[in-house]
């Protein structure tokens, strides 16, 4: 199921994912704050966690999975091959292949939390802020 999935360093074709995937999804973002997010996804983010991707039926780049040593820090899919599997695959790789059992989501994307409730997380705490100090509530989510 996971030969699709490769380890990415292609920064810059997984940014375009992360642009499309953040404007379908995100509308409680406001343009600042995407482009604010969007000049720190190549530069600070991505260098930070073991990027893995899986590619679409003519080999772009479509979904990809960001991980630290625990933790689930960002997965994204494409618009256009949202609910086909990838994001599902990708989380799966995450649970079974590497033992992630947390994750946090921002409280308004509420797509994405119920995607991973769904697939065994629960809520176990909140913060009022993100990582970056702005005012998007972020919901921590584990596995048992």
């Amino acid at each position: 199921m996971y030969g699709k999935i490769e380890r990415c360093f292609d920064y810059e074709a997984l940014t375009a994912v992360w642009l499309e995937s953040v404007r379908a999804t995100h509308g409680f973002l406001s343009e600042e704050d995407i482009e604010f997010y969007h000049d720190r996804i190549p530069s600070s983010y991505m260098p930070c966690v073991e990027l893995y991707a899986a590619r679409d039926s003519r080999g772009a780049w479509c979904a990809f999975i960001g991980l630290s040593e625990d933790m689930v820090e960002m997965l994204f899919v494409r618009p256009d091959v949202m609910r086909m599997g990838y994001g599902t695959m990708l989380l799966g790789f995450a649970t079974e292949e590497k033992g992630i059992r947390k994750v946090d989501v921002n409280e308004q994307n509420t797509g994405a939390l119920a995607f991973y409730k769904r697939h065994g997380f629960t809520a176990a705490g909140r913060d009022a802020v993100d990582s970056e100090g702005k005012s998007y509530p972020i919901i921590h989510l584990t596995k048992p």
